[in-house]
């Protein structure tokens, strides 16, 4: 017997319940991301070690036990299932068991995706301690990063001008100009926000979900008039579903933003971002903005 078919063998259990096991794999994405926040390498590997296990026993379940439709039974007293029944058995598809496959499956791919997985955990951990200042390139290890200037410019003249920067430092006002702005010392979690808002927010846990949830609570009140906030786009955030639920319209960009610190390096962060466009003026937006990104309007249930 194969290497490949000793470990299919020995992965699932007598009794294998499908449902529960995925059920198991969401509450290990959980911890995944809560030890990601929270920067616990060790108990992070074991998470991740344990997931992909389970995502192996899955895939095993559904080679073992899913048949094409029209394709009859093998064994005539053991009932299969179809990939259209396994789907909905599981709230997994076809197409992301044969993701799990790909990577999963073919000898020591496994072992490759596992290592490969825990490097990503090292480096995440290691490069983000510290971090939870940082303003705008997640994974760096430092604690000011800025805007450049051309975002800022299309900002304002979508705004025309910034009349709050509520999640700022003195240093950064020498781009952004805002005609108010609270630092970390004056806590602009604490203070009412008016007027037109330019917010580029702490980019860690839990600060960046706090400071989404007071400009929404604003814009709701009508204490913000107008607002342009940039954010990573991390769509599988509850954060950003809040944001872009009261959201007139969101930028996506093409490509990354490279922040700089106060010696002018450049960050190279690892994923795109995103603008909140919250105001009545979308066309400005979409005009100015369509030279940076694709622009979306989020549907609100308007008919």
């Amino acid at each position: 017997m194969s290497k490949l078919a000793v470990k299919r063998a020995d992965s699932l259990p007598e009794i294998y319940d499908p449902g529960a096991a995925i059920e198991g794999i969401r509450k290990l994405d959980a911890l995944e991301n809560y030890y990601i926040a929270a920067k616990d390498l060790e108990p992070l590997r074991d998470v991740i070690t344990e997931k992909l296990k389970a995502q192996l026993r899955h895939v095993i379940w559904w080679d073992e036990n899913v048949r094409p439709a029209g394709q009859g039974s093998i064994n005539a007293d053991r009932r299969y299932y179809s990939a259209e029944d396994a789907e909905t058995l599981t709230d997994i598809s076809q197409q992301q068991t044969s993701r799990w496959r790909k990577k999963l499956i073919p000898e020591n791919k496994f072992e490759q995706t596992l290592d490969a997985a825990l490097e990503r955990c090292r480096r995440v951990c290691e490069m983000e301690k510290g971090s939870t200042d940082q303003k705008g390139a997640s994974g760096t290890g430092e604690n000011e990063w800025y805007t450049p200037d051309q975002y800022l410019d299309a900002a304002r003249d979508v705004l025309g001008e910034i009349d709050l920067d509520p999640a700022s430092s003195d240093a950064a006002q020498k781009k952004v100009n805002a005609k108010a702005h609270f630092t970390k010392e004056t806590d602009g979690l604490a203070q009412d926000w008016h007027g037109r808002v330019w917010l580029n927010p702490p980019y860690a846990q839990p600060h960046i979900a706090d400071f989404v949830s007071k400009l929404v609570g604003e814009v709701n009140v009508g204490r913000v008039s107008a607002a342009i906030m940039l954010t990573h786009n991390y769509t599988d955030n509850s954060w950003f579903h809040s944001a872009a639920s009261i959201a007139d319209a969101i930028c996506f960009t093409r490509g990354r933003i490279r922040f700089y610190d106060n010696a002018g390096t450049l960050a190279s962060p690892t994923q795109g971002q995103a603008f909140f466009y919250f105001g009545d003026d979308v066309d400005a937006f979409a005009e100015r903005f369509s030279d940076i990104g694709v622009i979306m309007k989020p549907w609100h249930g308007e008919v």
